[in-house]
């Protein structure tokens, strides 16, 4: 049985508890033995209110705690931890292990994906990339995250930098265009379910094809017409930009070297 201590009760943390209660139904042999939270009432919901703590005191003995936390307060948290030589790890995408206080194992837990409150997700199509400083860390690691998830990966600290700037153009850059789009719907007394079939499907056609492939549009085009037309009907100076450099971005990748 491993034992796992959670330290947190945000997004990350509650999914992660979700995820591991599943775990623990399918006799997967996992145990949350402890959890760690300001707000005891946070999470009293999820789990048996003895299971958690708001005084590090009170953190009970587990074989690998993950710190479910904002990034910058990690080291601080890790720091904070009453025990020595066990496995801490962190699930950032942005930070090394070196984040990770020196006084315990180190290594890093990070689900690729989105986490919002009170929206389920099913945790076994998560990617979670997986780091440690030994081969038995990482074995034990490997097996929490297999209880989980249907899809594991060891990713070092460059190569998860790297995915974390991809998933912020993926993810969070293409959710604020999502919200532009909505606004230019609102400003226009247009429901904004009108596009909904098309981002379904330009989501769904690159599992089909690869992004350079599947580009249509006015700037792969080229054109002019067409995109001088809609730059002269932006009227926020904002959106205009981002059309622009979106546009040169576009046609930049469509040049044959």
């Amino acid at each position: 049985m491993v034992k796992i201590g959670i330290i947190g009760s945000g997004n990350v943390a509650q999914h992660l508890i979700v995820a591991f209660q599943k775990s623990i139904y399918e006799g997967a042999g996992i145990q949350i033995t402890t959890v760690f939270s300001r707000q005891k009432t946070a999470l009293s919901n999820l789990l048996d209110f003895n299971i958690i703590c708001s005084d590090w005191d009170n953190l009970k003995e587990a074989d690998i705690y993950l710190i479910a936390v904002s990034d910058n307060v990690i080291a601080e948290v890790s720091e904070k931890i009453p025990f020595k030589n066990k496995l801490v790890v962190h699930t950032s995408g942005a930070l090394s292990l070196e984040a990770i206080n020196t006084k315990n194992r180190k290594g890093v837990f990070y689900p690729l994906q989105t986490f919002s409150k009170n929206l389920s997700i099913n945790f076994k199509t998560i990617p979670i990339c997986l780091e440690s400083e030994n081969s038995a860390d990482l074995k034990l690691l490997k097996k929490v995250a297999n209880a989980i998830s249907d899809s594991v990966y060891e990713i070092n600290s460059e190569q998860r930098k790297a995915v974390h700037v991809a998933a912020v153009f993926v993810n969070n850059f293409t959710n604020n265009l999502y919200k532009i789009g909505n606004d230019i719907c609102i400003k226009n007394k247009i429901p904004f379910e009108i596009v909904l079939p098309l981002i379904k499907e330009t989501a769904e056609k690159i599992t089909r094809l690869s992004p350079l492939d599947a580009q249509t549009g006015p700037a792969i085009r080229n054109d002019e017409e067409t995109i001088n037309s809609h730059l002269a009907f932006l009227t926020n100076e904002n959106q205009k930009n981002i059309y622009k450099i979106l546009t040169q971005s576009i046609q930049n990748n469509g040049k044959k070297l």
